[in-house]
């Protein structure tokens, strides 16, 4: 294909033109990115607005929880035993003389019991299955803990039970104080339908076996 004179005048100027443009677009992108290298960073403004710091003490990065501590779980059980002891304090001032029966063996049966209980629990009819000593124990020690031994007995579902309390043989008077306390302490329990005296070979006149109500609510 030729070309006349006119037209490849016409080609250099246009190839000219095209140049200058390109370098015009190369001049303005050195000097955008001069102008934005130049621009301070938001950062370094923000520092050169604040001024200097001076770091926080090292226990000061430690998170704070604001959360509310959770409600701790009520412990209802032990809040009814304590109940239970307040309502069934023990009075040593009770007169239980008319509560008891004394024939030839001493015995007791809460009011609705029938005198069978109290001779099937004579001839052992029930098993014991737990023993308390109130020996060597003071007059509030053995109240405090018969009664919790009572109580603990019935949640755990026992039915009879040994109770010894010595004959007194080596007291003033040989009348033995814990023993005859005794008596009046079980009297007042209710979880307690019967105790007698315990045969010979279960302790005699030192010893009681006690018959408890089953407990209302198992545990």
């Amino acid at each position: 294909m030729k070309y006349g004179v006119g037209s490849l005048h016409e080609l250099k100027q246009l190839k000219t033109i095209l140049e200058e443009r390109r370098e015009q677009a190369r001049h303005r992108a050195r000097e955008e990115e001069a102008a934005r290298r130049r621009q301070p960073s938001a950062g370094h403004v923000f520092a050169q607005a604040i001024g200097p710091v001076t770091p926080l003490p090292q226990h000061h990065h430690q998170r704070i929880d604001l959360r509310p501590a959770p409600a701790q779980p009520r412990p209802l059980q032990r809040e009814r035993d304590q109940q239970s002891v307040l309502l069934e304090s023990l009075s040593d001032e009770i007169d239980i003389s008319s509560m008891l029966e004394t024939d030839d063996r001493l015995s007791y049966r809460q009011p609705g019991v029938g005198p069978d209980v109290v001779q099937k629990l004579r001839k052992g009819y029930w098993s014991v299955q737990r023993q308390l000593d109130l020996h060597g124990l003071r007059r509030d020690g053995a109240r405090e803990t018969l009664g919790a031994f009572i109580r603990e007995c019935q949640r755990q579902g026992v039915r009879c039970v040994r109770v010894i309390t010595g004959k007194g043989l080596g007291s003033p008077g040989k009348r033995s104080i814990i023993k005859h306390k005794t008596y009046g302490w079980l009297v007042q329990k209710k979880e307690v339908l019967a105790f007698v005296q315990a045969r010979p070979n279960d302790g005699g006149a030192g010893a009681l076996i006690v018959l408890l109500a089953p407990a209302a609510h198992p545990y």
